[in-house]
This record gives structure tokens, C-alpha cells and sequence, in this order.
């Protein structure tokens, strides 16, 4: 049995999040700068992927509780619609690898392992989906890839049901 050779877990202050460089200024920015105070305020969590046994930070994603405004989900995921207006979800708010691992399937293994947290987040606080704001094409692709769909009115806003969730972490 290989063991793996990475380790998800929440950013601390012994992480090294100055290294970090993605390519993208602002999730770069958002890393260094505001990361750690999001967590302190209860904004939003983050999590880091580092190889075991060290502080480099490999990749990120961060989660928050989010509400979804039933009508712009597509009517075949509400079938039976609740009698609420605002549903409760999870956002993935922030995901990305250090360019130095970029390539490497690691963006992959960030959100199963951002689904699964949420998946059992669910049982405890309920969640119908987690939703992510796709900032480019190739964004949206990804998360395409894996499922998610995108809201009526906003096409750069997606979403995948904790049952399709649920469905992935049994096959």
C-alpha cells in the first residue's frame, strides 16, 4: 500500500502562504493577505494541500455558507420545490495550485476533497449544494468536468447537488 503523499489540512501560522504564487494576483493576495483574518472572523475556512511532513503550501480552497435563491436553479434539480426561497449551500469560494505544482491533477484533488468535506459538513449543518463563481472560461470548464451546473441567470455561478455528491463518493 502506497501512502499518500499529501496531506489537506486547515491553514495555520506556521503554513508558508508567502511562497505561494499561482498565477493569479488576487488568489496570490488573497492567501498572504486576508486568508488568516477570514478565519479569525469566521468568514470563511481555508484548507491547504502540503506534501506530509511540511509547511509549503501546495494548493488552496477556502469554504463558506452561502443561500441560494431557488429560482435560478434549473427545475430539473428542483423537483419538488421547498416552500422556502433561499436554500442553505456551501460556497467554494477560492481554489488554486502553486504554479510550481500546476499540471499535476492537484486542482482534481482539492475539490473531491472540498466535496467530501462538505458532503459530511451536511450531516451536521444542511447544505443542498456547494457553489463555486467560476472568474473564467477555463474555470467553468473545470468545474464542468465535474459536474456542476450553472444557474440560470448567472452562467459563471455553478452549482452540484449534495446527492450528486453523495452518488460520487459511493461509486
Amino acid at each position: 500500500m502506497q501512502v499518500p503523499q499529501y496531506q489537506v489540512m486547515l491553514l495555520n501560522k506556521q503554513h508558508g502562504r508567502l511562497a505561494f504564487e499561482c498565477g493569479n494576483e488576487a488568489l496570490d493576495r488573497y492567501l498572504k493577505q486576508q486568508a488568516t483574518q477570514d478565519i479569525r472572523n469566521q468568514v470563511a475556512a481555508t484548507y491547504v494541500l502540503t506534501p506530509f511532513n511540511t509547511h509549503n503550501i501546495i494548493g488552496y480552497y477556502t469554504l463558506s455558507s452561502f443561500s441560494i435563491v431557488i429560482d435560478g436553479l434549473a427545475e430539473l434539480l428542483v423537483k419538488k420545490p421547498p416552500r422556502y426561497p433561499v436554500l442553505p449551500a456551501t460556497l467554494l469560494g477560492r481554489l488554486a495550485v502553486d504554479k510550481n505544482f500546476q499540471g499535476k491533477k492537484l486542482g482534481g484533488v482539492l475539490l473531491i476533497n472540498a466535496l467530501k468535506r462538505c458532503l459530511a459538513l451536511s450531516e451536521q449543518v444542511a447544505s443542498m449544494a456547494v457553489v463555486v463563481e467560476a472568474k473564467h472560461k477555463e474555470a467553468e470548464a473545470f468545474y464542468s468536468h465535474y459536474g456542476f451546473t450553472s444557474f440560470l441567470d448567472e452562467p459563471s455561478k455553478l452549482y452540484l447537488p449534495m446527492g450528486t455528491i453523495k452518488q460520487l463518493k459511493s461509486s
